[in-house]
């Protein structure tokens, strides 16, 4: 069994989106044949997603998430025992500018952001074309077959 704690730190209520977030990323969980996974993802706002690009990252301006893996090529799994992944720190505040920018819904664009982070935290990444296909093509399998369209 998977265990997924999604934490809301800002000052909106999101009950909704929280429910809708741990559904979706035990979904993507299924999809990658992942059992007995642990992670975290963090809703925060603006402010603290700046901080956090600016401490870790060295990039001072807002975005949208970041997130904090915890394997490497090297990590040992102990059998019997969950893999920890790590934290997804997403701002709401972010997610809700970017659905506007992209004229989609608040949902589609909270949905795509944790789905992406939760695929960092797997080891995928973006920074060559290739990379960037392969994630980017995983990430819109989830969400499809989940049912969230853009």
């Amino acid at each position: 069994m998977n265990r997924i704690g999604v934490f809301n730190e800002t000052i909106k209520v999101y009950d909704q989106e929280i429910e809708k977030i741990k559904e979706l990323l035990n979904f993507a969980c299924q999809k990658e044949h992942l059992d007995h996974v642990e992670f975290n993802v963090i809703l925060v706002e603006n402010d603290k997603i700046h901080l956090l690009n600016k401490t870790y990252r060295g990039i001072d301006r807002v975005t949208d998430v970041i997130t904090f893996a915890l394997e490497d090529e090297d990590s040992v799994v102990l059998p019997n025992q969950n893999r920890v992944l790590g934290d997804i720190y997403l701002s709401m505040e972010k997610a809700i500018e970017q659905a506007k920018e992209y004229g989609h819904s608040f949902e589609r664009e909270y949905s795509f952001l944790v789905v992406h982070g939760f695929y960092h935290l797997l080891g995928y990444d973006h920074q060559t074309k290739e990379e960037e296909k392969v994630m980017f093509q995983k990430q819109e399998e989830v969400l499809d077959s989940y049912g969230i369209k853009r």
